[in-house]
């Protein structure tokens, strides 16, 4: 019951956090530790942000619910896959490294592949 449980809260967390990126993009943007940008690029920030965080909460909570490991690993591969590139851009790009965010993300990542794992084995 936990691999439905856990993914579902996830899945929440991320949907209401994309949805602020619609209705309070300058609050959403400082609670990721970043500026609002202008013009162009606030299209941009606005519009990837908040598809992301709308599918990833989509995919842990369909997954969840429908108990289907494809769209929970889904979830999990993206989330992870954001802590692999924060590690990249101080690497290669002089970012500062975000260990909070990059651990957040590796919990919730390893979370979501696992509770996929732990469906495969209920079927």
């Amino acid at each position: 019951m936990a691999f439905r449980i856990i993914p579902g809260i996830l899945g929440v967390f991320f949907l209401i956090q994309g949805l602020g990126w619609l209705a309070d993009p300058a609050g959403a943007a400082l609670g990721l530790g970043m500026p609002l940008l202008d013009g162009l690029a606030r299209s941009t920030q606005i519009g990837d942000m908040a598809g992301f965080f709308i599918c990833l909460g989509g995919f842990a909570l369909f997954g969840a619910y429908r108990e289907n490991p494809a769209f929970l690993r889904a979830a999990g591969i993206l989330v992870g896959m954001s802590s692999i590139t924060r590690t990249i851009a101080w690497a290669a790009h002089d970012a500062d490294l975000a260990t909070q965010f990059s651990a957040i993300e590796v919990i919730c990542g390893g979370d979501l592949v696992c509770s996929a794992s732990r469906v495969d084995q209920s079927d």
